[in-house]
C-alpha cells in the first residue's frame, strides 16, 4: 500500500525520476503570476488588509452571508493552524534540512496572491442553497464562472475535497493529536479517539455558525499562547538564532557546507518538502479555504479576498516560522539525520526525530520540563480546530455532488474517521502495521496535490476577472478618499 502511495506522491509532487513535478510548479507558478497580475498588490496592501479586518466590527452584519468576515478568516485559519505548524514543520526540517524552511516562506509569498484570488472568486461565483446556506469555493467558480463545459473540473475538485477532508482533515490531524497525548500523557489513543470525535460532533452538528463562533474564540488565543512561548524560547536561544537564519538561507539552494559547493539533490528535496509542507500549513492555492470564505456577510469579493490572504501570512510567515526557529536554534539535529532520502520514501537513520518529537526535544531544550507541555496541548488543540474546519470543507463538496441529503451521512462519516484516524495507532503499538504515520503524511502530501490541480487551473483561468475586479476596488477606494 505504501508503495502505491509513493508512485502516485511522485507522480504529483516528484522524485528522482520526475524531476519537476508537476503540482509544485502549478502552485508556485500561478501564484507567481497572480502576483505579478496583480502588481504585488497583496504585499503592498497587507496593512490594509489588516485594517479592514481590524475596522470590521458590525460593518458587515446587514450584508449577505452566514458568518462576520473574521469568523469566516477564522474559520479557514482553523483548518491551517493544526498539525502541520509543529509536526509539518519539524517534518520538513527533518528530510529537506533548513533550506525546506526557504521554500515554505516563498509558498506563502506567492501564496498570498493565490489565496487573495480565491477569496475573491468565492464571494463573486458563490450560492445559496435551499436551506438558506450560502455555499461556494473552487467547485462553484468553476462551474458559474468558467461554464458549464467545466463542470466535469469542479466536480473533480470536489471527489478530492471530499478524499482531502477525510484523509488530511480528520484522519491525521487525529493521530497526530493522540500520538502526542500518548507519549507525552501515556492517554489511550482509544480515549483520545472518543473525546475527538465527541466532541467534533458537539461542534460540527451545529454547522458553520457554530465552527465560526468556536474557531473565533479558540484559534486566536491558542495561536497568541503558542507564539508567546516560542517568543520566549527564542530568547533563551538568541545567540543561536542568526546561525539558523543563515542554514536556512544557504541549504535552501542546495549548499553542502560538507561537499563546499551546491548539491542538486539537495536543492530538489528542500524545495519539494518545504512547498509540501508549505501548501499543507496554509493551504494556498489548495482551494479549500474558499469554502470557507463563500460564507462571510460581505458583498465585495475583493474586501473578502484581501482579508483571505491574511490566512495564508499568518499561518506560515508568522506560527510556521516560529516552529522552525525554535528547532534550528535548539541545535539539537545531528548532520546525519537531515536531509536523508530513498526514493520517494523517507528513511531517517536510528536515533533521528522527525514530526511532533523533534519539536517537543526542541522547546524541551530550552524550557525544561514544560516544553512537552506546551507543544502536546498546542498540537491537540491546533488539529481539533483543523478537524473542525475541514469537516465544512468536506460537507459542501459532499453537497455539490449529492445534494443537501447527503450532509447528515456525511457528519456521521467525520465523526467515524476521525475516531479511526486516532484509534489506528493501537495497530501500530501492538505490531499489526507499522510506521502508520508516515503512511498517513504521505497520503495527506498527494491528496493535497490532487486537490489543488483543479483549483489552480480555474484561477489561471479567471485571474483577467480577479485582475478588474481589484483595479475597480481600488479605484472606487482612492476616489473615496
Amino acid at each position: 500500500m505504501q508503495e502505491h502511495i509513493a508512485f502516485v506522491n511522485s507522480l504529483v509532487w516528484g522524485s528522482d525520476s520526475i524531476p519537476y513535478p508537476p503540482v509544485l510548479l502549478l502552485l508556485l507558478g500561478t501564484g507567481l503570476y497572480l502576483m505579478f497580475r496583480l502588481g504585488f498588490m497583496p504585499i503592498k496592501k497587507l496593512p490594509y488588509a489588516i485594517g479592514q479586518l481590524v475596522k470590521g466590527g458590525k460593518r458587515h452584519d446587514a450584508e449577505e452571508g452566514d458568518v462576520s468576515p473574521f469568523g469566516a478568516l477564522m474559520t479557514a485559519l482553523s483548518s491551517t493552524i493544526g498539525t502541520g505548524n509543529i509536526a509539518g514543520v519539524a517534518v520538513a526540517i527533518a528530510i529537506g534540512g533548513p533550506g525546506a524552511v526557504f521554500w515554505m516562506w516563498v509558498t506563502a509569498f506567492v501564496g498570498m496572491a493565490s489565496k487573495y484570488a480565491e477569496g475573491v472568486l468565492a464571494v463573486k461565483f458563490r450560492e445559496v442553497d435551499a436551506s438558506g446556506r450560502h455555499v461556494g469555493g473552487p467547485m462553484y467558480y468553476i462551474k458559474n464562472g468558467m461554464g458549464s463545459k467545466w463542470a466535469w473540473l469542479g466536480a473533480l475538485f470536489a471527489l478530492f475535497g471530499i478524499l482531502a477532508a477525510w484523509g488530511t482533515g480528520a484522519s491525521i490531524q487525529a493521530n497526530s493529536i493522540a500520538d502526542a497525548l500518548n507519549n507525552t500523557y501515556s492517554i489511550s489513543p482509544l480515549i483520545s479517539g472518543l473525546v475527538l470525535a465527541g466532541g467534533a460532533a458537539a461542534v460540527i452538528l451545529g454547522g458553520i455558525t457554530r465552527i465560526a463562533s468556536v474557531a473565533s474564540k479558540l484559534v486566536p488565543t491558542m495561536a497568541a499562547a503558542y507564539l508567546l512561548a516560542g517568543i520566549a524560547v527564542l530568547i533563551i536561544n538568541v545567540d543561536a538564532v542568526p546561525a539558523a537564519f543563515t542554514s536556512i538561507i544557504t541549504s535552501a539552494f542546495g549548499y553542502d557546507a560538507a561537499k563546499g559547493g551546491i548539491v542538486g539533490g539537495l536543492l530538489l528535496i528542500a524545495m519539494q518538502k518545504g512547498v509540501a509542507r508549505g501548501i499543507f500549513s496554509n493551504e494556498a492555492g489548495q482551494g479549500s479555504a474558499p469554502i470557507a470564505h463563500a460564507a462571510a456577510k460581505n458583498k465585495d469579493p475583493v474586501n473578502q479576498g484581501v482579508i483571505a490572504m491574511l490566512g495564508t501570512f499568518i499561518d506560515t510567515i508568522i506560527v510556521c516560522s516560529i516552529t522552525a526557529l525554535v528547532i534550528l536554534s535548539a541545535g539539537i539535529i545531528p548532520d546525519a539525520c537531515a536531509p536523508f532520502v530513498r526514493e520517494s520514501l523517507t528513511v531517517l537513520p536510528a536515533g533521528c526525530e522527525t514530526g511532533a518529537p523533534l519539536t517537543v526535544n526542541a522547546f524541551n531544550q530550552a524550557l525544561p520540563g514544560i516544553g512537552s507541555h506546551i507543544v502536546t496541548i498546542g498540537l491537540a488543540l491546533f488539529g481539533f480546530t483543523t478537524i473542525l474546519g475541514w469537516s465544512y470543507y468536506g460537507e459542501r463538496c459532499s453537497e455539490f455532488l449529492f445534494g443537501e441529503k447527503i450532509i447528515t451521512p456525511f457528519r456521521v462519516t467525520w465523526i467515524l474517521v476521525t475516531f479511526l484516524g486516532a484509534a489506528v495507532l493501537m495497530l501500530e503499538e501492538g505490531g499489526a502495521i507499522t510506521d502508520v504515520v508516515s503512511i498517513f503524511w504521505l497520503i495527506a502530501d498527494t491528496l493535497t496535490g490532487l486537490m489543488a490541480a483543479p483549483n489552480l487551473v480555474a484561477l489561471l483561468v479567471l485571474s483577467p476577472l480577479v485582475a478588474k475586479l481589484t483595479r475597480d476596488y481600488f479605484a472606487r477606494e482612492k476616489a473615496a478618499d
